[in-house]
């Protein structure tokens, strides 16, 4: 998950330059290599809207010549540590102002029409990596990982692909967007797969992030502000400064360890105002439940600990749990609020199995308590008799 939300992160804004090949100088040393920087639109879109990063390419470029615009940013990197993680308030603003200058000059006119924008570009410097998660930091600021970006647009399947390269040795973490070119400068992407691809493994090993469940979560915007007519630096800024909380959730839950301690910080950081039953109203699908020990199949029927629960505007509940192929447990009941912030009565009436198309009674009455920890649009964190509870809204209307 830490390398996932370190390669997303390339996402955003960033000073670019194209990766290094065979004999290339290492950044920090007499001679820099070239390097691209990001942000968001030209002079009409705010600055805030994005984080500043630069990227750079050397290879077929490296001998290019720097415009002295392009030089100062260089020698104001010289360093730099963590591609940004430690620098002093007085280099940064050299930085800035290096970047101001050539954004100033704006560069390559229409840079996602331009073919310079193709192909990979390695991270170099980020203006604010203080702003992302704890995960996003540890990778970004590591020099022994190096992070690239990949952008593809002249393909039938424009993309664009951030990497975390461990080592030459071991591998690397890809993170993938579609993409698509909304004007000249910005680059609409959807991270839809990640993977893993090891040397020592024949075959990639999917990393588990659901990008399905993440919606507009996975999405993001990346503009570009500064091509070199060189096409050694690029200067970006998008919206994906950092992971969000629920992706990161999401993604440990997928993960399946430390799911607990991720909800503690995640509620923790969360201000959760009173609300009523009208926003439980909807179809919801469990995801992850603390774990149990000696649960009969109707206590978990009861109580909603497995699969599915649809609750009406009248306060009706239906806990639907498929416990094997063709054998379906449900249980219905209703829920109302009670004097208690945030906590709901639930009293469960009957219950059934259903076996083909055969129908038998179940015994699934009880009386619960639902204490709600956290709500919105899309996730539920809940707690019923001890039992911690993480579900996704898959409906509004029932």
């Amino acid at each position: 998950m830490a390398a996932a939300a370190a390669a997303a992160a390339a996402a955003g804004g960033l000073i670019r330059l194209p990766p290094p090949q065979s004999a290339a100088p290492r950044f920090g040393a007499s001679r820099a290599p070239p390097l691209r920087w990001r942000r968001p639109g030209n002079q009409r879109r705010p600055r805030r809207h994005g984080l500043g990063r630069l990227f750079a390419r050397s290879a077929a470029v490296e001998e290019a010549a720097y415009a002295e615009p392009e030089a100062a940013l260089l020698e104001a990197l010289l360093g730099v540590q963590g591609r940004g993680r430690a620098v002093a308030p007085r280099q940064l603003q050299e930085v800035e102002s290096a970047v101001q200058a050539l954004e100033a000059l704006g560069g390559v006119p229409d840079p996602t029409s331009s073919s310079l924008i193709e192909g990979s570009w390695q991270l170099i410097f980020t203006t604010r990596p203080g702003t992302a998660s704890p995960i996003q930091r540890t990778f970004v600021g590591v020099d022994s990982f190096r992070i690239f970006q990949e952008v593809y647009l002249r393909t039938d399947d424009p993309r664009v692909i951030n990497v975390v390269r461990f080592s030459e040795s071991v591998g690397d973490l890809k993170v993938e967007a579609e993409a698509t070119v909304e004007d000249g400068k910005r680059i609409l992407f959807r991270f839809d797969r990640a993977a893993f691809t090891f040397k020592f493994l024949p075959f990639k090993v999917p990393y588990p992030v659901p990008f399905r469940l993440l919606g507009d979560e996975a999405k993001g915007w990346l503009d570009t502000t500064y091509l070199s007519h060189a096409g050694n630096i690029r200067i970006s800024r998008g919206n994906k400064k950092s992971a969000d909380a629920r992706q990161i959730l999401l993604s440990t839950i997928s993960a399946g360890t430390g799911v607990e301690e991720v909800i503690g910080d995640f509620i923790s950081s969360q201000n959760v105002a009173e609300f009523d039953l009208d926003i439980l109203v909807g179809e919801w699908q469990l995801l992850w439940r603390s774990k149990t020990e000696g649960e009969s199949w109707s206590s978990v029927a009861s109580a909603g600990l497995k699969d599915f629960q649809i609750i009406k505007e009248d306060g009706q509940l239906k806990n639907s749990v498929s416990s094997f192929p063709g054998v379906n447990l449900s249980a219905r009941g209703n829920i109302c609020k009670t004097k208690n912030v945030n906590t709901f009565s639930v009293s469960m009436n009957e219950g059934a199995v259903q076996v083909g198309g055969v129908q038998f009674p179940l015994d699934t009455k009880g009386e619960f308590v639902m204490e709600i920890l956290y709500i919105d649009n899309k996730i539920r964190i809940s707690r019923i008799n001890q039992h911690l509870l993480v579900h996704l809204r898959v409906a509004n209307a029932t």
